[in-house]
Formats: C-alpha cells, sequence, structure tokens
C-alpha cells in the first residue's frame, strides 16, 4: 500500500479548510490503494513548534512521500535548510508540501508574518514539489514543481434529513460558513445586515467563535444591538451533515472574506444551488462571478453589500437565476473523490520519479 506522511501542527480534528481537506484525503485513500498518516507538531507559542519538529519527522520514516502542511512548514524549515530531515537523508523518499495559505500565514501580525515567510519558502525550496489547493497560491517559489489539487465541492453525502425552516417567517435565509475571525468579514456582513428591513431575512452564522476572543467579544456585542434582535441564529461549530442540510435548507450563502486562499465553502454552498455574496477577495472572483452566480463586490463595500443582498432577499426571480448558474458552475468543481483520486495520483508519481 501507497503510504503518505502528512505532517500539520496541532489536532488534526480542526475545522478548517485545510485540516478538513486532509481529513477527507485520509477517509478516501483505501480507495486508492493508499494511506495517509496525518503527524502534528504541537501547538506551542510562536516558534516553540520548532523545537520538537525533528522528533515529529522521525515519525514518517516509512513513508513513500512525506508531505508537508504549510501551516507546519516554518517549524519544519530549520530540519531541512540544508539537508532533507533525518528520517529522510540517504533515502528515496520524496518531500511535498501541501499549500493551503501564502507563505507567512494569513491570521498573523507583520512581524510573525515576515519572519515565518523566510522560514516558509526555506522549506518550500527543499521540496521536490508544492501541492496548491488553487491558483491564487502559484508563483510561492519560482522554480520548484507544482500543481494545484483543489478541495472538493461535496460538504458531505446528501442529507437524509429533509430541509429545516430558516427563514423564520421571513422572506430569506442567508447563512455564512466561517470562524469568527477578522480575516472571514463577520463584523462587516452584521453591518451589511443590519440595515435590511428587520421583516426580510434571517441570518444564519456557522462556525466556531472562540478562535479570537478579542474579534468575537466585538461580534457578541454587534450582535446585542437592537438593529439585530432576534434575526440572526448563531450556531457554532456543526458536523459535516448538519452543515449540509443548512445548506439544503439557506436561500443564499454570504461570506465577505478578505483573504481566503481557496474559500471550500463557497465551492459547497454553489454546489448545494446557492447564490454567492462576499468580496473581490482570494479565490472566490475564480470560482463567482458577479451577477451571473452571485455578488462578487469590492472588499469594504458594506454598503453595497446591504444592497445586494435586499434584492437577493426580496427578489425572489432574481435569486433563482443566480441560484440556477451557481449550481450549474457548482457541479463542474472536483468532488472530494476527485480531489484524492489527483492527490493520490501526483504523489505517486513524485515518488517513482525522484532518484534512489
Amino acid at each position: 500500500m501507497f503510504a503518505v506522511s502528512l505532517v500539520t501542527l496541532g489536532s488534526p480534528e480542526q475545522l478548517t479548510g485545510g485540516y478538513l481537506y486532509h481529513r477527507r484525503m485520509a477517509e478516501l485513500a483505501p480507495e486508492h490503494d493508499a494511506r495517509l498518516d496525518l503527524v502534528a507538531v504541537p501547538t506551542l507559542p510562536f516558534p516553540l513548534p520548532g523545537t520538537v519538529a525533528g522528533r515529529v519527522l522521525r515519525r514518517t520514516h516509512r513513508s513513500d512521500v512525506v508531505v508537508i502542511d504549510s501551516i507546519a512548514a516554518a517549524f519544519v524549515a530549520p530540519w531541512c535548510r540544508f539537508r532533507r530531515p533525518p528520517a529522510v537523508a540517504g533515502q528515496s523518499q520524496p518531500l511535498a508540501a501541501m499549500l493551503h495559505q501564502p507563505a507567512g500565514g494569513i491570521d498573523h501580525g507583520w512581524p510573525r508574518r515576515s519572519a515565518q515567510a523566510a522560514l516558509d519558502r526555506a522549506l518550500y525550496r527543499r521540496c521536490d514539489l508544492l501541492v496548491l489547493a488553487s491558483e491564487t497560491l502559484a508563483g510561492e517559489v519560482p522554480g520548484v514543481p507544482s500543481v494545484v489539487v483543489a478541495p472538493g465541492r461535496d460538504v458531505a453525502p446528501a442529507p437524509s434529513r429533509p430541509p429545516v425552516d430558516l427563514r423564520q417567517g421571513r422572506q430569506a435565509a442567508l447563512l455564512s460558513v466561517g470562524n469568527w475571525v477578522a480575516r472571514k468579514g463577520t463584523l462587516d456582513l452584521l453591518e451589511a445586515f443590519g440595515r435590511l428591513s428587520p421583516e426580510l431575512a434571517t441570518l444564519h452564522l456557522v462556525g466556531r467563535t472562540d478562535v479570537d476572543r478579542r474579534y468575537a467579544a466585538r461580534v457578541r456585542a454587534r450582535l446585542a444591538r437592537p438593529d439585530l434582535a432576534g434575526r440572526v441564529v448563531v450556531h457554532g461549530p456543526v458536523t459535516r451533515g448538519e452543515v449540509a442540510t443548512l445548506y439544503r435548507s439557506a436561500d443564499v450563502f454570504v461570506l465577505p472574506s478578505y483573504r481566503e486562499p481557496y474559500g471550500t465553502v463557497y465551492g459547497e454552498a454553489m454546489a448545494a444551488g446557492l447564490p454567492v455574496a462576499g468580496w473581490r477577495a482570494g479565490n472566490l472572483a475564480h470560482l463567482a462571478q458577479d451577477g451571473r452566480e452571485g455578488r462578487v463586490l469590492e472588499p469594504g463595500d458594506v454598503a453595497g453589500l446591504s444592497v445586494a443582498l435586499r434584492r437577493l432577499a426580496e427578489d425572489p426571480g432574481h435569486r433563482q437565476r443566480l441560484a440556477e448558474a451557481a449550481r450549474e458552475r457548482g457541479q463542474r468543481l472536483p468532488t472530494w473523490s476527485d480531489t484524492a483520486g489527483r492527490f493520490f495520483g501526483v504523489l505517486r508519481e513524485l515518488a517513482g520519479t525522484v532518484p534512489v
């Protein structure tokens, strides 16, 4: 059986796109006569995970290929600066990186981002292949071979339970799936939604509320204001099956994220037949065309977002036209089975091309 070790940071059970991607690959590996072992560098204050990364790498010595998650690249880099990790040196074991974010990450302040970017790129230059979650990550390290293996668009098997009433007596149900962190634009969304007439729509928020406690406190303070009373439902983190049911039950998907290297949730929502709304940032503009599959607005245009949501909520014909185009575009995106086939295919090819 083809064995892959993927080195990540912290618990693989976390609810973000990269971790979900890796778990899907691990689940689907047997269908491709493969095994994917998720090997975690402990979560410690930056840059301390780098002090233990060497021990973690020694656990990968029996694998055919070692893949380094971009979230762990900076901590592995010192062990690969002048040579391969000790577990890899002298063998034909190729080294790849799985990029879900640009060098330096997307959720850190400038000092850490600058230091981490240099370490990330040092690791990537030692790799035989970079596997990219989207085209937006191309060009991180010129000269290193790369291939795009996009996430799947099927969040879960078709839900067995029927759609649920998310409108709660209003004209439309808006759904947003994203953790409460500044780059996801949760406060922008609440500001735009707050400008709608109270009887027009109900907003449903899905995602972790404890990732950035300071930002979450600001979100909770905004939710407590009178203009949002009784018309925003906070679900917190939910299971795959539950989010699939929410996609099936909503009318519109909205996530005004400022930095989204791929944005798996946009593809999931479109495949479920939801028009999408968000900022022209990250990968959204590559997934949806403004006025065709949804509304793609300039970052920070809260007034424009409010106008777009108002029309989507009050004009069923407009909403349906965008929904049909979104479903058509979404169904052309890869499934997770397609993604796994490509993922293990490029790694098998890599293992066959690295000389002993």
